[in-house]
């Protein structure tokens, strides 16, 4: 069993790495380890950049990664605590977006501003115990290569966004984009697809549940 496994299954050594890495009921990591810690973990491709007012919620036990000419902006809070957060090359992340893992960003998306896209979901279901302290779940977002995300758009956990689509500003993805698919409302869904046949963007009254 490795050294982190053995933390892990230990409650109380799990506590004390825990305190050690975030102060308590806070979500930004402690000092030394954004300084010691991330730059030996975590990697940035040349010519990426994270704004000097970006909030940086990354802990060295998931992993995040920003490509090579990508681009997080000003305002923004990325945490991978919960999950991994992975940003493709030559991407860009708008003025204050939330990204909370587990999320993969591909090559050449854009996010305009105030998107959020959070990979994690807050137990509910126990009436008995406060929402806060019951046991978060996870189920991975994946916005594929091109993609265009509108400002203001909230993306659900477990969603998949197929490659080149277009998600409207406002709208709230709570089930799968196909690729090459324009997408709006809450819940969005499908407006327009690429028809490959006649090379044009043709409405649709398809729902995005692919």
């Amino acid at each position: 069993m490795s050294f982190i496994q053995s933390i892990k299954n230990n409650p109380k050594l799990k506590n004390l790495a825990l305190w050690l890495l975030i102060p308590q009921n806070q979500a930004r990591p402690r000092l030394w380890v954004k300084l010691f810690l991330n730059p030996f973990k975590h990697n940035k491709g040349k010519g990426a950049t994270i704004r000097r007012n970006t909030r940086m919620d990354v802990l060295p036990f998931n992993n995040f990664s920003i490509g090579q000419n990508s681009t997080v902006e000003d305002f923004s809070t990325v945490n991978n605590g919960m999950g991994d957060v992975l940003i493709g090359r030559n991407s860009r992340v708008g003025i204050s977006n939330v990204i909370i893992g587990p999320v993969a960003i591909g090559n050449y998306v854009i996010l305009a501003q105030n998107v959020v896209i959070s990979g994690l979901n807050h137990g509910y279901e126990d009436i008995t115990i406060p929402i806060d302290l019951q046991q978060c779940t996870t189920k991975a977002i994946t916005i594929e290569d091109e993609c265009w995300v509108g400002a203001n758009v909230v993306i659900t956990a477990g969603v998949r966004l197929g490659k080149h689509s277009v998600v409207a500003a406002g709208s709230v993805v709570t089930k799968n984009v196909p690729p090459y698919s324009i997408v709006a409302g809450n819940p969005a869904r499908v407006i327009k697809q690429y028809s490959h046949e006649t090379k044009q963007w043709e409405r649709t009254n398809i729902l995005a549940t692919i």
